[in-house]
């Protein structure tokens, strides 16, 4: 593509090629219509020659440091925010390749505008939807998928766990991915013929304008508990960025929020959105109530209508209100829609349980937060299990360490007994990560708790020592398949590490 079709929309201060100052309303026009760009990165590592570098600010590292990079592996265009004092001599590989540079306001939202512009605006040709908050979010967006594939559509998901273009499943980093990655996937779904795409929005995403420029056709707002305060610093900041995000909304989508959350109200005071509320609490649009409740499922009744569903858990009762929602937003058939709901499953590590002998249950949850945490143990409290509600938990490394205390006397506070064990303990020292949570616990806290290290060691112990009737809760890594010990991944998986302690204390019972 030109490089003048890519920078279409960008903020742009000045351009050089080589050491040549170009007006903006002369020869760079002239120049970037006249040139075509092979490749576009914001990786310095993935440069090649005739490529395009975006030098973006980011979050950890300055762009700008990679440009010299770049330039080296071929990279003929940079858009940066400064040119650093080194790369100001012409730079140039023969008599006809100059490197050009395009200085920005923004690299980020530089970042985005290209990404769209390259490939052909694909957000205008989906029904995208966005989901937001602190918890909920991959579960909606999930069933979301799985509800509007049931209904006939093909569709895409971007989420935690993993993207899907219709069928086809490919693994995920980010929960919301980088500009150019997230278009690509957009453009993929457009050329597979998705009618729909359901999509996480994390905080960061809206924070690094990952999403800018992105036309959504609803977005939805879950709850906001403490979380990311390590990147956000104050609660004010984490909030006002999830609002961002009803900020853009326009005139023609739908913003569905949580009335049960104090949030709720705030984030779509400027929305342009066309605003409709769910609750299982209050008077909203979507009103769903609990009927009754096992570790099988849930009878609920939403908007007068009843179903039995297969999840439980009162936040599970306000993520189906909120799917529900947004369907009926979508059009969905009413009838159709509340007969796929029943038949929905829970989303990979997301209260996932499994069955051992002497009725004991083991339950795999991704809760990393306190209010995920107390929601999961009042859940299975409310079981009113024949033997011990059993938490075993940790807390990450190199991230908020605010909300471990917190997350410490929740579990004392719900658990009958408790492992205090690692999560991804990352560059910090395991020992004292669960030091900090014990920091929390008042005394009776500290006598039901066991503090081990290995995640898995703490896992086996608790599964081998449970009483007959017991439900034990593994919390915090849900559908992870690793651990990160210092900058490493190694293999960890909590499921499988639950169904092998079960299995050995079943073998152990029948000798």
């Amino acid at each position: 593509m030109r490089l003048g079709q890519l920078l279409k929309g960008i903020r742009i201060i000045r351009e050089f090629q080589g050491r040549e100052l170009l007006s903006p309303d002369t020869a760079m026009f002239t120049l970037a219509n006249n040139n075509d760009v092979r490749s576009i990165t914001a990786d310095s590592r993935k440069c090649t020659r005739g490529s395009l570098f975006i030098a973006v600010n980011g979050a950890v590292a300055d762009g700008s440091k990679y440009i010299r990079d770049a330039i080296e592996r071929g990279a003929q265009y940079i858009v940066c925010e400064n040119i650093p004092e080194e790369e100001e001599g012409p730079m140039m590989r023969g008599d006809r390749d100059l490197v050009v540079y395009v200085v920005v306001k923004s690299s980020r939202e530089a970042e985005s505008k290209i990404a769209i512009n390259n490939f052909g605006n694909p957000s205008r040709k989906i029904k995208l939807i966005g989901v937001t908050g602190t918890n909920g979010k991959t579960s909606i967006a999930t069933l979301l998928y799985n509800t509007f594939t049931a209904l006939g559509h093909k569709c895409g998901l971007i989420s935690t766990i993993a993207n899907y273009v219709a069928d086809k499943r490919i693994p995920t980093i980010n929960t919301t991915p980088g500009p150019l990655e997230l278009n690509s996937l957009l453009d993929q779904m457009v050329t597979e013929g998705c009618s729909h795409c359901f999509m996480e929005v994390s905080s960061h995403a809206v924070d690094q304008e990952r999403i800018a420029g992105l036309k959504f056709a609803g977005g939805i707002f879950t709850n906001l508990t403490h979380d990311h305060l390590d990147y956000h610093k104050t609660f004010e900041n984490y909030r006002n960025c999830k609002k961002r995000f009803f900020d853009m909304l326009d005139a023609e989508a739908f913003a569905l929020v949580n009335i049960d959350d104090r949030n709720g109200e705030f984030m779509v005071q400027n929305t342009k959105a066309q605003v409709h509320t769910y609750s299982t609490r209050s008077i909203a649009d979507y009103k769903t109530r609990i009927l009754e409740q096992s570790i099988d499922g849930m009878q609920l009744n939403i908007n007068g209508t009843e179903l039995w569903c297969n999840l439980i858990g009162e936040y599970n009762a306000e993520n189906l209100t909120a799917i529900y929602g947004a369907a009926m937003l979508l059009g969905a058939p009413h009838d159709r829609l509340v007969q796929i709901m029943s038949s929905l499953k829970s989303v990979s590590g997301r209260l996932e349980y499994f069955r051992g002998d002497d009725d004991i249950i083991a339950a795999v949850d991704y809760a990393h937060t306190p209010d995920a945490l107390e929601n999961v143990l009042k859940t299975l409290k409310a079981l009113k299990p024949k033997g011990d509600l059993i938490c075993v938990f940790g807390c990450g490394g190199d991230r908020d360490k605010t909300k471990r205390p917190e997350m410490g006397a929740i579990a004392g506070n719900y658990a009958d007994r408790i492992f205090v064990t690692s999560d991804n303990p990352r560059t910090e020292n395991p020992m004292a990560i669960i030091e900090n949570i014990k920091a929390g616990m008042d005394a009776d806290a500290v006598l039901k708790s066991k503090f081990i290290p290995d995640r898995i060691q703490a896992i086996q112990n608790a599964v081998t020592s449970a009483k007959p009737g017991s439900i034990i809760l593994v919390a915090g890594k849900g559908h992870e398949d690793y651990q990160i010990i210092g900058t490493e991944k190694h293999h960890m998986d909590d499921k499988e590490t639950v169904k092998e302690a079960l299995r050995l204390r079943n073998d152990k019972n029948l000798r």
